[in-house]
């Protein structure tokens, strides 16, 4: 019997894009084990995060917890790669020597060659670590971006385009296992492009994956505000493949913390592309990002943050507090003024003020039609989501089967993977009930 392989992923969607590529390539030389098992492994590999403090944190507190596990016998060899091992890679080894192998986010050979495997790491296929009907499509990686707070350039490297047809031979792939929604991944999507056509080709490239038989959604993920490519808009507003939904962490919007952070727009830029995209794409839902306690914020510039919050409205809306990350800018040249339960505070603030504004939009979808894809079943429910939720950061929708008319008498794990219509009937401040109309 082969042995035994399983691997952690910490961090984004985009490190679950690497792993997924690296275990087609071991699929057959090893016996893969799903990440929630817990039986002994011979050998175990972390996909590692490294860019802020409390991912870096994670990622630590797993390779320790791994470590002890190898030394009761649980564990054969252990190998770490990804953003915290290629970000540390001249400490690491000597404070957990337990790992047997540290191999970087950038080149895999090195994790291939340990592992004995020859193959390309680019000509990998796919094995799903999500549910078969949704899966993550990465377009790009690296970053030319020098945001001043951010180690991801120094990480992962510059910006290269992955191919528009090798993108739509990928997709293709996914579609034939099932895959109805495309979730669309890079450091920076609205850059996709520039390196290989010398042009923002997005736009296109939602396109092309829009006229694959048994894609239904595409999602945008990880945009940028800077030249937000005008296309991308027309595709959100025309295309019904593409989702009216816009992950972009927009950061601040205080002149001074965005000059400070790098950013490369102004306030007045942000809430000019806020109030176009709002414009000229109905039902659009804005996910954006922010970051409190940036060197430069006083009161003044996060009471105009605030503000702006309260102004824009975002659907949904994630924060963090400030760390600073050695070899960044705002590292070297500016100062981290803000006490960390200051920033604390601030993020404490910032989230009641979110959190009454989702509870108002979740309510006011109360009564609607929709149509959703059904992520699960658990619990008696139907977790769902519609065009206005991505998985894993957004709230979902909860569909009761046993008092349904419509759903009592089915086995409500066919439904999984497929598209009902569903009526909202109540409104949490991220999930909302609702009740089957049609499947």
């Amino acid at each position: 019997m082969p042995r035994s392989l399983q691997i952690l992923t910490l961090g984004c969607s985009k490190n679950r894009v690497d792993s997924e590529h690296l275990l087609a390539l071991l699929d057959g030389r090893y016996r893969i084990l799903p990440e929630e098992s817990g039986e002994k492994v011979d050998v175990l590999l972390i996909n590692s995060c490294g860019f802020i403090a409390d991912a870096k944190q994670e990622s630590i507190d797993c390779i320790l917890t791994q470590a002890e596990r190898k030394k009761r016998g649980e564990v054969g060899q252990i190998g770490v790669f990804g953003c915290l091992s290629q970000r540390y890679e001249g400490d690491l080894p000597a404070l957990i020597p337990e790992v047997d192998a540290w191999f970087g986010a950038r080149d895999f050979k090195p994790l291939l060659s340990w592992l004995g495997v020859n193959d390309s790491f680019e000509k990998a296929g796919r094995v799903l670590t999500t549910p078969s009907h949704y899966a993550y499509l990465k377009i790009s990686e690296g970053c030319d971006r020098r945001c001043s707070y951010c180690a991801i350039p120094f990480i992962r490297g510059a910006h290269r385009s992955v191919p528009i047809e090798r993108l739509v031979s990928e997709a293709t792939g996914l579609a034939s296992r099932g895959v109805k929604e495309l979730l669309i991944v890079a450091q920076d999507s609205t850059y996709y492009g520039l390196d290989l056509y010398h042009r923002r080709a997005l736009g296109e490239l939602l396109r092309e994956l829009s006229k694959i038989d048994g894609i239904e959604w595409l999602r945008i993920h990880y945009s940028y505000p800077d030249d937000f490519p005008e296309d991308v808009i027309r595709e959100m507003a025309t295309n019904p493949k593409v989702c009216p939904y816009m992950d972009i962490p927009l950061q601040h919007i205080s002149d001074k913390v965005l000059t400070n952070m790098r950013r490369g727009v102004t306030g007045e830029w942000t809430r000019r592309l806020i109030r176009t995209m709002r414009e000229k794409v109905p039902g659009l839902v804005l996910r954006t990002t922010l970051i409190v306690g940036h060197p430069g914020e006083g009161e003044p510039e996060f009471a105009e943050l605030l503000d702006f919050i309260r102004e824009a409205r975002f659907e949904r809306l994630g924060a963090f507090t400030y760390s600073e990350e050695e070899g960044t800018y705002a590292a070297r040249y500016l100062k981290d003024e803000v006490p960390a339960e200051e920033k604390q505070r601030r993020y404490d603030e910032l989230m009641r003020v979110q959190s009454a504004i989702s509870l108002s939009y979740n309510q006011s979808r109360v009564g609607s039609l929709e149509t959703v894809l059904v992520d699960d079943f658990r619990d008696g429910v139907l977790v769902c989501r519609s065009r206005g939720e991505s998985p894993e950061v957004d709230g979902e929708i909860l569909v009761g089967v046993s008092d349904s008319p419509l759903l009592k008498n089915l086995d409500p794990y066919c439904l999984v993977g497929e598209m009902i219509r569903v009526r909202i009937v109540g409104a949490g401040e991220y999930d909302l009930i609702a009740e089957a109309v049609e499947i």
